[in-house]
């Protein structure tokens, strides 16, 4: 067995004193996804930098059960209660704590670890992140629904506690690499760049017999169904504005989007004296991953490095703001503020469900969502209450207009 190194009190370090210390501490909320099976591939690459604390799935349990025996961690917990039974059994004698429930999920994110990658998909993973958040830890978060669905409230609690969020979505880590924090007066605006997944050039009627196989196949990235389909419609994009003016401070006006294909240049800030910064590199999410994992220093990672002179050009237009009504619905509940991303949020979660289990069509999914929107009051977010009851009506009434629609 692994030997496991008992865990540091990083309550008194600054976040660089907490990412800078060796081996590192760590835990992986989402182990079974993509963000997930990549941050373990790069942790496997590099055993003596890190030491695995705990790991937990929502139900890929044979998954996690390999994670489990390959790392040894301290604890693994599964969502599904239901499958808690096998996982128990197959680490029997194994000296690894096991737990499922969503309970034990914001049991293992307060764990003591120095660094907690929040890759659970969706507003399930809001409660686990914040409670990372609330001990802290430096949170590396893929999941950008923690800012979309409780913005304010999140950066509230990193800055009480002191936690470092590091954005692993490729566009906020590229803004993240090109920002100058200490100089943002001189910072005009972010520049969020987007595949323009595989529609961007498709007129609406062909849209509206989109099936779910054809959404799903990215013309770029390798993703979950779930996040394919946001990319398909750029509520991914849209979702992105708002986690951006969250995390880095910017009102909704200074954040501009760009349909870029070719994906290497994953996300801009242009500065007032006319500069703007890039980060480029392959559409590979080891390296965003990478930049968080080792933060604040660098890792080698096996992305494939990039060859300008063989991509040869890179092109750029604006997104279609009628092909993709997504965009033009989240800046609106930006601007409305309150419970308004929260509703917007929960109502795209159950559309693309619903889109992907063949109950609706293509073009509904923002139909939903808009009609979400103009059936609820929007509240001032005030506590996690206001989150999880305006999340709760949000998903009832997108759910009774899903089952109105017909295809």
């Amino acid at each position: 067995m692994k030997a496991l190194i008992q865990p540091v009190d990083y309550s008194t370090k600054t976040p660089n004193e907490k990412t800078a210390s060796l081996p590192r501490s760590v835990t992986v909320l989402g182990s079974t996804g993509s963000v997930g099976t990549q941050t373990l591939e790069l942790i496997e690459a590099n055993p003596d930098q890190f030491n695995v604390v705990a790991l937990t799935a929502n139900q890929n349990v044979d998954l996690l059960i390999k994670q489990a025996l390959a790392l040894r961690p301290q604890m693994v917990v599964i969502g599904d209660e239901s499958k808690y039974a096998a996982l128990k059994d197959a680490l029997a004698g194994k000296g690894i704590e096991v737990a499922a429930g969503a309970k034990a999920i914001t049991d293992a994110a307060q764990r003591q670890s120095d660094w907690v990658m929040a890759a659970i998909v969706g507003a399930a993973g809001l409660p686990p992140t914040l409670a990372a958040v609330k001990r802290g830890a430096t949170v590396a978060f893929a999941n950008k629904e923690c800012l979309v669905c409780a913005g304010p409230l999140m950066m509230r609690e990193v800055q009480d506690s002191g936690a470092q969020l590091l954005p692993v979505d490729s566009e906020h880590n590229a803004i993240y690499q090109v920002f100058d924090d200490e100089g943002r007066d001189g910072i005009e605006r972010l520049i969020l760049t987007a595949s323009g997944g595989p529609f961007r050039h498709t007129n609406l009627e062909d849209m509206a017999r989109v099936t779910p196989q054809e959404a799903v196949k990215h013309p770029v990235w390798s993703m979950g169904s779930k996040i394919s389909i946001d990319s398909a419609t750029m509520m991914n994009k849209g979702l992105e504005i708002i986690e951006a003016s969250f995390l880095f401070d910017m009102p909704e006006d200074k954040i501009g989007v760009i349909v870029h294909p070719q994906s290497v240049i994953h996300s801009m800030v242009e500065y007032k004296d006319g500069s703007v910064l890039a980060q480029l590199g392959s559409p590979d999410m080891r390296t965003p991953i990478a930049y968080a994992l080792a933060y604040p220093k660098r890792m080698v990672t096996p992305a494939a490095r990039l060859n300008l002179a063989q991509i040869g050009s890179l092109t750029f237009e604006d997104p279609d703001p009628v092909r993709f009504r997504s965009l033009v619905l989240t800046r609106e509940a930006l601007k409305r503020g309150g419970t308004a991303p929260t509703i917007l949020n929960a109502a795209n979660e159950i559309a693309v469900d619903a889109f992907l289990k063949g109950r609706i069509g293509f073009l509904d999914i923002a139909k939903i969502v808009e009609e979400t929107l103009q059936a609820m009051t929007i509240t001032p977010l005030n506590d996690l209450e206001a989150v999880t009851t305006s999340d709760t009506d949000a998903r009832r009434i997108a759910t009774d207009k899903a089952n109105a629609c017909t295809k």
